[in-house]
């Protein structure tokens, strides 16, 4: 049990004061700095901003009427004009993050992911860059949005964006008028598909020095050939997740035109493989109760994370080439009545490694989700109202900065306080920026104990309820 000391305090953590803050700003002061003209104060006000405004409201207006000593006009040029340089930020905060995950990981023991994932922003109106008619993923259906391709590092508990790109249908990169208009760089008005967005980050981030065991993605991604083929070229380590209708060869088959037997009719040109391909989920629901392995994962909010596990060699085919790629199948199903299926591919050897660590790749890209909610509801990631290219990138440069500072206090107070939320942390940042009146600081700080104390509660209540569904099931 905890005592009441670890569960809940934060007196005389440094890294909790307002000017801790602003010197960890203050530390990527050269990558804020347009000719001879210093931004960082704006960069300050503009992070002190994105932590006070709700969500839904992180507009430029609001964080004027928000933020002392801080001017709509000056957002505006620091935010769409000027030149500071975001790459260069990026790649700080990408060394950054690494190095912080890679601290947990000499302690933890566990690998750090390299998870591929996209996020729609929804937008009103035709002129905010890269902005169309497409899949929206945060509503499930076509809308008017903004997408963007992000990466972000895993290490257990704790993910952080890392890199991102703006994606452009092609009713952007075939409109020469439009990208000039939002001033999009010229070598970015060429048409990139999500994939290969994707791979391109991967290159960036190996030549950065960013530091990773292994590679994610969804079903996007992990089905896309040239996508898997072109890490397989950099000599790097992926699981990825495929749909279930993705068709695999249970052993190595061969190929060959076949003859023609017909008198009728055109000569074959197209090769045919000798033995029949299956689709996964038929695959599934042909194995045996013998054939899984019942996997613990990691704990979770409701209990230990228990998954069904079984892997095993597949061979794939494009229908282009002569020949076929090995990958290893691994498919994972939760411990439950209705079980959530999941299909993933990866290059690495079958006995490379474990049931287990298998299950912990696949298992990990949930922590890509909390990623986005946290830097869409607490960061305002999505609120910004700027149209340009330059404006994406530096809103969201200033959202990982951001980002990353939280989940640097999370880690720091963790001994502390075990059950720190993003939310939480952010909460207590605002009481120290603004100075709230002792007061009402008290009465802040008794809420957020009296959540942690019931957030306790119901997780000892889940793993007993866990244990005693397992001592019904063996007795």
């Amino acid at each position: 049990m905890l005592s009441e000391k670890k569960l809940f305090a934060f007196s005389g953590k440094h890294s909790l004061s307002v000017s801790y803050i602003r010197g960890y700003i203050s530390s990527f002061k050269s990558c804020f700095r347009a000719h001879h003209f210093d931004n960082t104060d704006t960069a300050i006000n503009y992070v002190i901003g994105l932590l006070k405004c709700p969500k839904g409201e992180s507009n430029m207006e609001r964080m004027e009427e928000e933020v002392p000593d801080s001017e709509y006009r000056a957002y505006q040029h620091f935010l769409s004009n000027s030149n500071w340089d975001y790459k260069g930020l990026q790649t700080s905060l990408a060394i950054d993050i690494s190095d912080t995950l890679d601290a947990q990981k000499k302690v933890n023991k566990k690998p750090t992911g390299y998870i591929i994932d996209e996020s729609s922003h929804l937008k009103k109106g035709k002129e905010s860059v890269g902005v169309s008619r497409q899949y929206a993923g945060v509503i499930g259906k076509v809308d008017n949005c903004q997408v963007g391709v992000y990466v972000s590092l895993v290490n257990t508990v704790n993910a952080c964006i890392v890199n991102e790109r703006l994606f452009l249908p092609k009713s952007w990169t075939e409109n020469k008028v439009r990208c000039d208009k939002t001033e999009i760089p010229k070598e970015y008005q060429q048409y990139k598909t999500k994939p290969e967005l994707a791979l391109d980050m991967i290159k960036e981030d190996i030549g950065r020095g960013v530091k990773f065991d292994w590679i994610g993605g969804d079903g996007l991604y992990g089905h896309n050939t040239e996508l898997c083929k072109g890490i397989d070229k950099l000599g790097k380590f992926f699981v990825m997740d495929v749909h279930r209708d993705e068709r695999v060869f249970q052993s190595e088959p061969s190929f060959s035109i076949p003859t023609k037997t017909k008198t009728r009719g055109r000569k074959p040109t197209r090769l045919k493989a000798d033995k029949q391909d299956v689709r996964l989920d038929e695959l599934y629901k042909n194995l045996t109760a013998e054939q899984w392995r019942l996997e613990s994962i990691r704990d979770t909010v409701k209990g230990r994370l228990e998954l069904y596990v079984y892997k095993t060699n597949v061979w794939i085919w494009d229908s282009k080439s002569e020949k076929v790629t090995r990958r290893t199948l691994i498919i994972t199903k939760t411990n439950e009545s209705k079980p959530k299926v999941k299909y993933s591919f990866s290059n690495g050897e079958i006995e490379q490694y474990t049931y287990k660590e298998y299950a912990y790749f696949v298992a990990q890209r949930y922590w890509v989700e909390r990623t986005f909610d946290n830097a869409k509801n607490e960061l305002g990631m999505s609120g910004y109202q700027a149209r340009k290219w330059k404006s994406w990138h530096h809103h969201h440069s200033l959202v990982m900065l951001t980002a990353l500072f939280i989940i640097k206090q999370q880690l720091d107070n963790q001994e502390y306080v075990p059950l720190l939320s993003f939310k939480d942390t952010r909460l207590l940042l605002i009481m120290q920026i603004f100075d709230i009146d002792i007061v009402e600081e008290k009465r802040r700080l008794k809420q957020m104990k009296v959540r942690h104390q019931k957030r306790k509660r119901d997780i000892e209540l889940n793993y007993e309820k866990q244990r005693r569904k397992k001592q019904n099931l063996t007795s």
